[in-house]
């Protein structure tokens, strides 16, 4: 395999991993330059390119590198001085840049529409329903028929990887064929983040609002992302009620349900409830074989059943780690003239089979729980009788017993040498709570998708 050919085997393992505007930003214009003796060196554009990718996705690229067949010691990105130079920006004027602000992507590869910004490949015909997504399919389905007028906003969650993007774009392509005069906007919250704080510094906040304003379907990915932010909270709270009231749609999704959002305003909580609420969870065996096959038809490879079998059994954590897996069959497909069989692709996946021995640690549980509610991991052990620490706290311990199985006097050493007393009475707190409450079990069912998605 040549440097180009292994490094567009990194770029497609990374779009499975990061979110479109992070590899946008920070994968645009790079590539090998150099592959000897076990080090490898990556061109990037400039100074933030290199800083990024050396310290937040150094691991990443160097796994990609690995399961590509690459014994890599050392890895380094070294800026492209040209490049640097044709990157350098003009001064924009305020309107530009509020137009700039909803990050439409130029990437070729994506063939993202630059007025929608919908990538035109996601769809529903192409979109795998099953038991795990049907209510949230069966609502997208309806919102595009009858935008404005049923299920607004209409807010899907679910873990990474689920197809919650693949279904709020199918909505937004269906309007936007259906109903042309609609104005359709596709923003991920980090563009949208972004756009209210590149339009305060500039002085140009009031012509970003008057750009929301003329959109009639506004859809925005991964709102999650707002909490904390509160001058962007207060700023899409205005937008939202705007556009709301002239019945145009608002379509969200987000990695939890309104009420488990930290830090979510309650204004802004209390208007994502106002409309349909509907949740993608994980596949099941049957589904994952479809969502295969369709994938290799759409890939035009010729997988072997027992092949594609293997996989649905085996990658378990989520459709993305599908698609990555087939990903990984099609780059064989195209480099070697032998057929694929059952012993070569379970040499060719390891990486990707799931074995919850490997996933699941205590580490995990910690860092998942943590991170679903907001804190530091750090916070889970402070001595406080504070509400917003113990519950998380208790269902960590909960989480410890129920899927690692440590005893109570472990659990209560992990946390400080409690008496393991306290180790036993949250998880029973949390197993009654579970059996009674269905905002704790979806909390809990949110949480292990986090930690079984590795």
């Amino acid at each position: 395999m040549d440097n180009k050919e292994l490094w567009q085997s990194v770029l497609a393992q990374m779009q499975l991993q990061v979110s479109k505007a992070n590899f946008a930003t920070w994968f645009k214009n790079t590539e090998i330059i150099s592959n000897e003796n076990k080090k490898i060196i990556v061109s990037v554009p400039n100074a933030f390119s290199k800083e990024w990718l050396g310290n937040k996705y150094n691991k990443l690229i160097l796994k990609a590198l690995f399961d590509a067949g690459e014994q890599v010691k050392d890895l380094e990105f070294l800026i492209n001085p040209q490049q640097q130079k044709n990157q350098a920006l003009p001064a924009r004027n305020n309107q530009s840049s509020t137009e700039e602000d909803f990050g439409q992507l130029k990437f070729e590869e994506f063939k993202i529409n630059k007025d929608t910004n919908l990538n035109p490949k996601y769809t529903f015909d192409n979109f795998v329903v099953g038991s795990f997504n049907e209510l949230a399919h069966a609502a997208a389905l309806a919102v595009s028929d009858n935008p404005g007028e049923i299920y607004n906003p209409l807010f899907i969650y679910g873990g990474t990887g689920l197809g919650k993007t693949h279904l709020i774009q199918s909505i937004g392509n269906k309007i936007s064929d259906t109903f042309r005069k609609k104005r359709v906007k596709y923003i991920s919250s980090e563009k949208f983040i972004s756009g209210i704080v590149s339009a305060i510094r500039n002085g140009s906040i009031e012509a970003f609002k008057n750009t929301l304003s003329t959109i009639d379907v506004l859809i925005i990915d991964d709102v999650q992302f707002l909490a904390g932010k509160n001058k962007t909270q207060e700023e899409f709270f205005h937008a939202f009620n705007a556009l709301y009231e002239k019945n145009k749609q608002i379509i969200l999704s987000s990695d939890r349900p309104p009420n488990a959002i930290p830090e979510l305003e309650d204004r802004l909580r209390s208007r994502f409830e106002g409309g349909m609420i509907a949740d993608v969870s994980l596949p099941d065996y049957e589904t994952r074989l479809v969502i295969l096959k369709n994938k290799a038809q759409e890939k035009n490879l010729n997988v072997p059943e027992d092949v594609l079998e293997y996989i649905a059994i085996n990658v378990k954590k989520n459709i993305r780690e599908l698609e990555g897996a087939l990903n990984k069959i099609s780059l064989h497909c195209k480099t070697n003239t032998s057929p694929i069989t059952i012993d070569l692709a379970k040499n060719f996946l390891k990486g990707f089979v799931f074995s919850p021995f490997d996933v699941i640690s205590y580490k995990k549980i910690i860092e998942s729980v943590a991170k679903f509610y907001g804190l530091d991991e750090k916070n889970l052990f402070d001595c406080t009788r504070r509400k917003e620490i113990v519950k998380p706290r208790q269902v960590a311990m909960f989480l410890l017993r129920k899927e690692l199985k440590y005893s109570f006097p472990a659990i209560a050493r992990k946390f400080g040498g409690k008496d393991h007393t306290t180790a036993i009475y949250a998880y029973k707190k949390i197993m009654e709570e579970n059996e009674e409450n269905n905002k704790l079990s979806e909390e809990l069912n949110l949480i292990k998708q986090r930690i079984y998605s590795g």
